[in-house]
């Protein structure tokens, strides 16, 4: 947006043509939402506090979980406006790819405010049910698919996804539905993951971070022509602007992280986890890197295929031997290991650690082909 309010001040005043350059502008939207969450961090803790909108920890939880009961939540506002502000002013608002992720974002945004406001506010247990959530999850899914369908942007690769490690190699869904259906599932399965993995002070949002810049990097790459043909890497012209939404994002996070770390100030809540994780998703879709996105998140996935193999396992043996077993002393995988009797800042850390070993793998993706 400031681009192109400047733009008739460029003759006059030479240094606005950075605005040009997107790594400028990247990096000043960063900028801008660290010092977002720095100033209105403290304000929105405040005002959390004295509303009396605190977590409520479950019973079945961690017991070590139960001092943080009361902790400000629904924080996840505060990445929100440091993510949307700085890419409303800083990127190009003409741009298909900047609407359809600043929509995902403000939309499943809305979806968790009014998890989160049912569970601490109307004090209504389990908050929003699944079903409406997955609705919700499936209408953005069908916009999503239908705009990239519209658009055509993608030319003959509209309806693929294309696969790490493998030159110039996709996957064809050939029909809209089966498409919009993948669409779904990604956005739904990305926004569920990282709902499960927000359960340590720091640990979605540093995850989040990390798979940001990772995406960042690939936008950059996928929006130019030079480096998307060395790379052997399909070119996407509207590509590059994500830049700036992937930059604002990482900035965001790690503003939130000084609220966040341990011992946390305030959580994320759903409005926070929601939304960033329909945010990454979407980011994934339009730089038809889906399938890598396992790999970028790798511990969301982790997170999940906990649950899924926890519930499945006590499924079987209640079947089986009449007693259920568990497969993990607890699920999500971070309280497995925290019931093993390691530090919450450890399980933190070291899953940021496994977060970046993920990444930098994705990154290698673009040279082994």
């Amino acid at each position: 947006m400031l681009n192109e309010i400047l733009e008739p001040f460029k003759d006059y005043f030479s240094f606005l043509n950075l605005f040009e350059y997107i790594t400028f502008r990247a990096g000043a939207s960063a900028i801008l939402s660290l010092l977002i969450s720095f100033i209105f961090g403290p304000v929105i803790v405040r005002k959390l506090t004295e509303l009396q909108i605190g977590e409520s920890i479950g019973e079945h939880g961690p017991k070590s979980h139960h001092k943080k009961q009361g902790t400000p939540t629904m924080g996840g506002v505060l990445i929100i406006l440091a993510t949307i502000i700085p890419t409303l002013l800083f990127a190009d608002m003409s741009n298909l790819f900047i609407r359809i992720i600043c929509f995902s974002m403000v939309w499943m945004g809305c979806i968790g405010f009014y998890d989160d406001y049912l569970k601490s506010v109307k004090k209504r247990k389990g908050g929003l049910k699944g079903r409406y959530k997955l609705i919700a999850q499936s209408i953005l899914g069908v916009l999503i698919s239908f705009l990239i369908i519209q658009s055509n942007v993608y030319g003959e690769y509209t309806l693929s996804t294309f696969v790490p490690f493998l030159k110039n190699a996709s996957i064809n869904f050939y029909y809209p539905l089966i498409y919009a259906s993948f669409i779904i599932l990604v956005v739904s399965a990305t926004s569920n993951a990282v709902n499960l993995t927000d359960g340590l002070d720091g640990l979605a949002a540093g995850l989040l971070a990390i798979s940001m810049t990772v995406f960042g990097v690939i936008s950059y790459i996928s929006g130019r022509v030079d480096f998307s043909d060395y790379l052997n890497i399909a070119y996407i012209p509207l590509a590059s602007e994500l830049t700036i939404f992937a930059a604002a994002f990482f900035g965001g996070c790690l503003g939130f992280l000084w609220f966040n770390a341990k011992p946390a100030l305030i959580f994320m809540g759903d409005v926070g986890s929601l939304s960033s994780g329909a945010a990454l998703g979407t980011l994934a879709i339009l730089l038809k890197k889906e399938v890598l996105l396992i790999i970028v998140g790798g511990v969301f996935v982790m997170e999940t295929l906990s649950v899924i193999l926890q519930v499945l396992y006590h499924r079987y043996t209640k079947k089986k031997y009449g007693t259920p077993k568990k497969l993990f002393l607890m699920a999500p995988l971070h309280h497995h290991f925290e019931l093993k009797g390691w530090p919450e800042s450890r399980v933190v850390v070291r899953f940021w650690l496994i977060g970046i070993l993920f990444a930098l793998l994705s990154l290698t993706t673009f040279k082994i082909r």
